[in-house]
């Protein structure tokens, strides 16, 4: 190709540079205390982070096998379901045997004080008042008379009782 066929850029002003550079004043280079504070926040994170990552190696499978065997054979290992709880050994224990554990439950259930199997608790348990002072015959026309005044909780989840229309 020829030179005539290329065009030229057009000539751009000279650059003009200023003749001393400053460093901007110490008040615009400092941090604000909330900057700051996540800057501190972020180091330490990945300093814990790192510390953490070289202190724990991961164990082979025999030396988890044998934690777990230590842990079964002193009793701390966690029984399997949703509660997550312990069971107490508070009764249990090589110093009771069984026929003393057998007695002590009887002896509870005779002062009142055993627990009733389930989710309940002592407080549930006395909390029934002892025997009905009524006969059959009178809970069941009481029971007729909430019925006709509308005053008895609908079955189901316990929704409360309907106010009767006035």
């Amino acid at each position: 190709m020829s030179e005539a066929g290329l065009r030229t850029a057009p000539a751009l002003p000279p650059l003009r540079l200023p003749a001393k550079i400053t460093a901007p004043p110490l008040s615009d280079l400092r941090m604000s205390s909330t900057s700051l504070r996540a800057f501190v926040a972020l180091a330490a994170s990945l300093s814990a982070a790192a510390v953490l990552a070289q202190a724990s190696a991961p164990l082979s499978r025999a030396e988890v096998k044998a934690q777990t065997r230590e842990a079964a054979r002193t009793g701390q290992l966690t029984p399997p379901g949703p509660g997550g709880v312990r069971p107490s050994t508070a009764t249990a224990g090589p110093g009771v045997s069984r026929p003393e554990r057998k007695a002590a439950t009887v002896e509870a259930r005779r002062g009142g004080s055993l627990v009733p199997p389930g989710q309940g608790s002592p407080a549930d348990a006395t909390r029934t008042g002892g025997p009905s002072t009524k006969t059959r015959a009178e809970r069941k026309a009481e029971t007729k008379a909430a019925a006709k005044a509308g005053q008895l909780v609908p079955p189901g989840p316990g929704s409360p009782a309907p106010t009767p229309a006035r």
